[in-house]
């Protein structure tokens, strides 16, 4: 690795390439989200067909998975601000990877029953 390189380690590569994959995915989604509420205008039926396919258990779980993105993605965007400006940022990436680590997780924990609600009421019962 050359000199000089802020993010060293296998954590920080990981954490790059997370950053990535969830800023793709939230494009992706956006996308997706745009050309669907656009139907309204084409075609209100098929809008009605589209929305009745997001209330499916399958789809709330994938909104799981885009509360995961969006937190990853704004919690590490920090962790790379305060890397790039912060000029003790390099000597404290890993620890505050780790710490946006905890928080995402004790934040994706509290974002589970509000998120699937709906699936766990239809696969459990009320």
């Amino acid at each position: 690795m050359p000199a000089g390189t802020l993010y060293r380690g296998r954590e920080g590569m990981w954490s790059w390439v997370a950053h990535r994959v969830t800023g793709v995915l939230i494009f992706f989604f956006l996308f997706v989200h745009v050309l669907d509420t656009a139907l309204v205008r084409v075609s209100p039926e098929t809008y009605d067909e589209t929305v009745a396919i997001y209330k499916t258990p399958l789809v709330n779980v994938m909104e799981y998975g885009l509360v995961a993105a969006v937190l990853f993605h704004a919690l590490n965007g920090l962790r790379v601000v305060a890397v790039d400006f912060w000029s003790k940022g390099p000597r404290y990436q890993k620890q505050m990877l780790w710490t946006v680590m905890g928080v995402w997780g004790v934040l994706m924990i509290g974002a589970f029953y509000p998120v699937l609600q709906h699936t766990l009421h239809s696969l459990f019962g009320s």
